[in-house]
């Protein structure tokens, strides 16, 4: 029995996904780092097995009623865990974030900065004090009542409304208005009340044209609807209503997301008229601090809120809150977010920025004790970020907490105190720890494939670097940070677009289009998810499963029961089993404690009616078919050309531990990301194509990396070009032209601070990434150098 004072987490008998009942003990107060290839496990160490335990203890303290209310992670498959803290995990998942989530609300800042304006601000002569609350967009004592604190307002203009203005009104020149009966109501009512529908609209007046489109009145009239010989119509009183009172009322009530859609096109949107788009109301605006409104330093980007609030502390309240503001705005420039402003919408971050946001509102909680489980920090950060992200987690460990994060990234690994390596490959050829000790020691491990690229610092072979077949001219672009920037891409060539973060290389690579002279086809590979619910997987999205459903259905026992290629999709009636849908689990309702997944009774989680699986194909039924591995089904289908062609190419991007029926929602960016590469290069391609690939490597280990590497290398040497936007310095020595963006992020970043072969680019002085740029080519191990 172990103290409770315990200085391990000890977990023994982890089964969690392809953990083979794994013991491994972890110390405490330090920074850990598990690694291993991509599906390796590791994941399922830190996430599934040691921060789920740590939850599930934590609920089981909390009353069951509530306990309801909040969602919760199964009990891990483990058969104990001792010495374990409480656990906060910072994942790279996005909430739904809203047009109303922004920097300022995820990191608590907007907070601080309403109160600031409400205590210490500067108000007119007169004005009534505020509460911070009438400083909010979000609240009824804030908001601008005409756009409602959005900031900006939908309106419809007489081109929105009526693109053809040579139709007349009997021939739908309104494109607004409904179809059918509606549409045709409303024409009757106009001509009733005495206007020509059969003019062209461009020739009606000018004020009749005002009314039908603009007005508020809705007269009443009686319709004499024309007589069909067939059917005898009528009078009744219709109601009129105009075309901007009929798309504005759709697009605010309409429960039909298809015709508040439809409303939309019509609409367009502009800064609102009474606030200027800066949300709040007058009163709100009038008042200032250092002679700025609360939206001006809300635009601010936060290096220079930081500089504007500086010094400006007259009275001790403002001292004390402008102090606390510049505390907190601190840590969050420190890893290398100072470009963001505090009104920027969440959606536009990317998920290592958020997270990185949430890591940065930590380090001021206080909390010690606990552990704290972060997914990759080191995701989408150039190289110079990643070392101010070191020393962030170093505080969060001196302030008396553990760090276990899941990492890819070298310098990661070699900055952490205990590393856990877990492998040797992935899905059932890994879920084993292979090391936990000082990082040092992982050097003599044979097996592992972190070793390798860690430890190994051999000379970088010297690569020629490809001649380019032409130039793509992009721009010049005025875009968010990018001020009329031109950029040349070498055609047939693999391009690296770099920069610090928030630098401007995805709106950059984001105005490459199809449209362009020289692109030919254009293929955009995003780390997007390849489906929303479990009914998406691995085999439906590659087109997998339709081949593998026809070789079911060409079976002679398939044949003779006139079993046609639907009866063997778990999506529609027939073959699937009923009771789950095809879903192969049920949800179980429990009385006090949330629902919860339990196989389906009646198919036991294979999806089937029991009919359907008795149909086999060299001793396997379609459920046993759909639980393989893609390296498996590789053999299995060796001998049917369409489904070898489709494996091996998820082969070759390196997702052979995937199984076919792998649910969408179970696949990490990384992956969706490879397996939509993965179908790209199954396709037969004619003529030149352009890949774009925002930062492909994330969520890859380095092993992973070459495997990718090779195949985006294979397309350029087969005629294509391929552009990445990438952090990972080993990706950048490999590519034969490098654009990089910069000097820093925000406004200091948006423009071209140098272009060139990888060698000519390390050498550029104004560069970030030089540097790093520069280490990467004198070291072997960290170029993944396609084959010669």
């Amino acid at each position: 029995m172990h103290s409770p004072h315990d200085p391990y987490v000890r977990v023994r008998g982890a089964r969690e996904h392809n953990l083979k009942g794994v013991d491994v003990d972890v110390p405490r107060d330090v920074l850990a780092v598990f690694t291993g290839v991509s599906g390796s496990g590791k994941s399922s160490l830190a996430f599934g097995t040691i921060y789920a335990e740590a939850q599930r203890r934590y609920f089981e303290s909390v009353a069951p009623y509530a306990r309801r209310l909040i969602h919760q992670v199964g009990a891990p498959k483990v058969g104990d865990i001792s010495g374990l803290p409480p656990a906060v995990s910072l994942q790279q998942r996005r909430s739904t974030p809203t047009s109303r989530s922004s920097v300022g609300t995820v990191t608590n800042l907007s907070n601080s900065l309403r109160m600031l304006f409400s205590r210490a601000g500067d108000y007119p002569a007169g004005a009534e004090r505020l509460d911070s609350d009438a400083f909010s967009s979000n609240t009824a004592a804030g908001a601008c009542p005409e756009c409602h604190g959005l900031g900006r307002v939908h309106r419809t203009t007489e081109e929105s409304l009526v693109p053809d203005p040579s139709l007349s009104i009997r021939e739908g020149a309104i494109a607004a208005w409904p179809g059918a009966w509606q549409g045709k109501n409303l024409r009757d009512v106009l001509d009733a009340l005495g206007y020509d529908v059969d003019r062209p609209w461009r020739e009606l007046p000018a004020e009749e044209r005002e009314w039908i489109l603009f007005t508020d009145e809705q007269p009443v009239v009686t319709v004499h609807p024309v007589r069909d010989a067939e059917r005898i119509q009528r009078p009744y009183q219709g109601t009129y209503m105009s075309a901007r009172r009929y798309v504005m009322k759709t697009f605010s009530d309409s429960k039909s997301q298809t015709l508040r859609a439809k409303a939309e096109r019509f609409l367009e949107a502009a800064p609102c008229p009474v606030c200027g788009g800066s949300r709040l109301r007058a009163e709100a605006l009038a008042v200032t601090f250092a002679g700025r409104t609360i939206a001006e330093l809300a635009a601010l980007p936060l290096v220079e809120l930081a500089d504007s609030l500086t010094g400006h502390g007259d009275s001790e309240t403002a001292r004390v809150l402008t102090e606390d503001l510049l505390a907190r705005i601190d840590p969050v420039t420190e890893l290398g977010l100072g470009y963001l402003s505090l009104d920027r919408a969440t959606p536009t971050l990317s998920a290592g920025e958020l997270q990185r946001l949430r890591l940065a509102t930590q380090l001021r909680s206080g909390l010690f004790g606990v552990v704290y489980v972060l997914d990759e920090p080191s995701a989408g950060l150039h190289p110079a970020d990643t070392e101010a992200l070191l020393t962030v987690l170093d505080r969060l460990k001196t302030s008396g907490n553990s760090v276990f994060v899941v990492e890819h990234h070298l310098d990661v690994m070699r900055g952490a105190d205990w590393l856990v390596d877990v492998g040797p490959k992935a899905g059932e050829h890994g879920g084993e720890v292979l090391h936990s000790g000082p990082v040092a020691d992982l050097e003599s491990v044979t097996e592992s494939a972190t070793a390798r690229f860690l430890f190994d610092r051999s000379p970088a072979p010297v690569r020629e670097v490809r001649p380019p077949r032409g130039q793509l001219k992009v721009g010049p672009v005025t875009r968010h940070n990018l001020r009329g920037v031109t950029a040349e891409f070498p055609l047939g060539v693999l391009t690296a677009v770099t920069g610090v973060s928030g630098s401007g290389k995805s709106t950059l690579i984001g105005e490459i289009t199809e449209d362009l002279p020289g692109v030919g086809r254009l293929v955009a590979v995003d780390q997007k998810p390849i489906g929303r619910t479990p009914r998406s997987n691995l085999a439906t999205y590659t087109g997998l499963f339709d081949v593998v459903r026809k070789v079911f259905a060409a079976t002679e026992e398939a044949r003779r029961r006139g079993y046609g290629v639907g009866r063997f999709s778990f999506n529609v009636a027939g073959g699937r089993c009923e009771t789950c849908q095809g879903e192969g689990f049920v949800s179980v309702e429990l009385l006090f404690l949330p629902s919860t997944y339990a196989p389906c009774p009646d198919c036991g989680g294979a999806r089937y009616n029991p009919e359907t699986l008795e149909v086999t194909y060299r001793e396997r039924n379609i459920a046993q078919v759909l639980d393989l591995t893609v390296e498996a089904a590789a053999d299995f289908f060796a001998d049917t050309p369409a489904v070898a062609r489709s494996l091996a190419t998820l082969l070759d991007v390196g997702l052979g531990y995937l199984r076919l029926g792998q649910p969408a929602t179970e696949l990490s960016g990384g992956e969706a990301q490879r397996i939509k590469l993965a179908s790209e290069l199954q396709r037969v391609r004619r003529g030149h194509t352009l890949y774009l690939l925002d930062e492909p490597t994330t969520g890859l280990h380095p092993a992973d990396v070459e495997v990718l590497m090779r195949q985006l290398h294979g397309l350029v040497d087969g005629g294509h070009s391929v552009v990445v936007v990438e952090h990972d310095m080993a990706v950048v020595a490999g590519a034969d032209w490098v654009i990089d963006l910069g000097p820093g992020g925000g406004d200091a970043g948006g423009r071209i601070v140098a272009a060139g072969p990888p060698a000519e680019v390390a050498r550029a002085e104004s560069s970030a990434t030089a540097p790093y740029l520069a280490r990467a080519l004198d070291t072997g191990a960290l170029s993944p150098n396609r084959p010669s």
